[in-house]
């Protein structure tokens, strides 16, 4: 059996962590979803950047709709949501026959507002409307400042993806955020039965202390993140707060594993998809890695919902000097910034090929 298809079968979904027209046009995501059973996909501003900074293929819209007069970032929204609305499509009958719980397409709010509640809640209900599937989550990051727009979001009946997650702790915030969104949904009288899912980032946690580790702890630290959170995942949902609420018709936030290629050229190509297979959980799984765990990833062990040895693992982290609440904090800033720094760089690929498309036209 294909070694994606194992994963299906133990419970985790795999979700193409990129997009793109090319993809689209070319019929590749429609033979991911047919050989490798990706059932989702996420997007991001850098995934996007290069998307449209690489090809011609989407000269053609650019130039259309900027003899509307559009630019910037409506611009881009628009981009984005032709290319995701026509990969919801694609999931949408994966999406049907689960109920939805599957077959989700995500797009992400502007990096720039990261530390802005107010203006992230409403640009998140700007696109969710502007999105018209049912099929599509809205990222929000799940910085102090996400957090209420999380919860915020939640009532308001958007389903959100909550990304920028690097620790138990971050993890905790939005989930609450989402469950307190639901438990006012519920008061009002409003249908519980909102999706969302909380994307904890792993390979970056090993690529920050890379060298700065003995030799037995590198690459161990991210795993051993998410094998903690994950702990406290299956807790949560064995909670007598969840527990009321299921009973009540919601439906659980799902774990995600986001940053799941290797970083280190020395470390296995799958090592980390191999290691986060997990119930009851999705892997957002890059495309090179994709191709590499279906030619020859294995299917171990799936993690152990107690937390296995994550809290002897991160003893040991910590006797070499690393705190990870501190690495923590500071990976959810770096990763702000660097979708930031994208998104800028995004907008002005976006302006240059404007100018340039108006000059051949």
């Amino acid at each position: 059996m294909n070694p994606t298809k194992q994963l299906h079968e133990v419970g985790q979904r795999l979700w193409l962590d990129n997009i793109s027209r090319e993809l689209l046009v070319r019929g590749t995501l429609q033979r991911y979803i047919n050989d490798y059973s990706i059932t989702g996909l996420t997007s991001n501003p850098t995934i996007f950047d290069l998307a449209i900074r690489n090809s011609g293929f989407y000269d053609d819209s650019i130039r259309q709709k900027i003899a509307h007069g559009k630019s910037g970032e409506q611009l881009f929204f628009e981009l984005a949501l032709e290319d995701l609305t026509q990969a919801a499509d694609l999931f949408r009958a994966i999406h049907d026959s689960t109920n939805g719980l599957d077959g989700w397409v995500s797009l992400e709010v502007s990096p720039l507002l990261a530390y802005d509640t107010q203006s992230t809640i409403k640009e998140v209900g700007q696109l969710h409307a502007q999105s018209k599937r049912p099929n599509i989550f809205i990222k929000i990051p799940g910085t102090p400042e996400g957090v209420p727009a999380i919860e915020e979001s939640t009532f308001e009946g958007v389903p959100v993806n909550v990304t920028l997650l690097f620790s138990r702790e971050q993890y905790v915030a939005s989930a609450e955020a989402y469950i307190r969104g639901i438990e006012r949904r519920i008061a009002a009288g409003r249908d519980p039965r909102i999706r969302s899912v909380a994307s904890v980032f792993v390979s970056r946690w090993d690529k920050a202390v890379m060298g700065k580790v003995p030799a037995p702890l590198q690459n161990r630290l991210g795993i051993a993140i998410a094998k903690r959170t994950y702990k406290t995942y299956r807790e949560l949902l064995n909670s007598a707060r969840w527990q009321k609420l299921a009973q009540a018709g919601a439906l659980p936030q799902r774990l995600l594993w986001g940053s799941t290629g290797t970083k280190d050229p020395a470390a296995p190509d799958t090592m980390y998809v191999e290691a986060l297979a997990a119930p009851d959980t999705i892997d957002t799984i890059p495309e090179k890695t994709l191709l590499a765990f279906a030619d020859h990833g294995r299917v171990k062990d799936v993690m152990p919902i107690d937390g296995g040895d994550a809290e002897v693992v991160l003893k040991e982290f910590a006797q070499a000097g690393v705190n990870d609440a501190d690495v923590a904090a500071e990976l959810q800033r770096e990763g702000a910034e660097a979708f930031s720094k994208s998104w800028n760089d995004l907008l002005k690929c976006i302006a240059s090929k404007s100018e340039m498309l108006k000059k051949v036209s």
